[in-house]
């Protein structure tokens, strides 16, 4: 089994490369591992490079990671079911892929007391898939501000998988709807901070479009292995 510390590594430049390039400051892009399907011996790996924080979009699969890396902080990127709710709202620190008003309510209402504020990110389908969860670009201003009267939940942004495409400039052109959408909220909620797009395949567009959070799994662990 290979190691991660090369790969992680090269990200690291890769991206510090791809601020430079594109006028961002150094350090204004978080990379968030997506360790679904990786084993627990993986995350162990990359605890001891430094990572303290991952992605997770199967609770049972992340409740058994949890319990062995209790000091970490777990993000929800999946789509969300009603039923999983409860067990989300008590577990992570984050969930990237709110995207409806049900849901949202859930999570808010699930939310023990004695925790923080649950970090939301709202999820927008921009490409329509049916295949994809979020919520459409032009509704998301008004989930975005329905999150954002929730007491338990803390509206952090907003998140996406767009369609695959191999060409950056297609990439591109999908990431800056996002963007725009993005900053035209930071008007009204100034608060928020998080544009988390951008995965193993198109990270480099995303970063050239404004993205504050990748979300990157075969390029930092390799292949998932189930």
């Amino acid at each position: 089994m290979t190691g991660i510390a090369p790969r992680l590594e090269q990200l690291r430049a890769r991206i510090r490369e791809c601020e430079g390039r594109h006028g961002r400051p150094p350090g204004s892009v978080r990379l968030l591992p997506v360790s679904k399907g990786q084993k627990p011996a993986r995350i162990a790996e990359a605890r001891r490079l430094g990572i303290t924080g991952f992605g997770e979009s199967y609770l049972r699969e992340a409740l058994d990671k949890m319990n062995r890396a209790p000091d970490c902080q777990w993000h929800f990127i999946g789509p969300l079911q009603s039923n999983k709710t409860r067990g989300i709202a008590e577990n992570f620190h984050w969930v990237q892929s709110v995207a409806r008003s049900k849901v949202a309510r859930r999570l808010n209402d699930q939310r023990p007391a004695d925790l923080p504020p649950l970090n939301v990110c709202v999820q927008v389908n921009l490409s329509g898939e049916e295949s994809k969860s979020g919520v459409a670009l032009a509704d998301a201003e008004m989930l975005c501000r329905e999150v954002n009267r929730l007491p338990r939940l803390r509206l952090r942004g907003l998140m996406t998988i767009p369609a695959r495409v191999a060409e950056e400039n297609a990439q591109r052109l999908a990431f800056r709807k996002l963007a725009a959408e993005f900053q035209r909220l930071r008007r009204m909620i100034p608060e928020i901070d998080t544009l988390s797009m951008g995965m193993s395949h198109d990270f480099e567009a995303a970063i050239a479009e404004g993205a504050t959070m990748i979300r990157l799994g075969t390029a930092l662990f390799g292949a998932r292995k189930g």
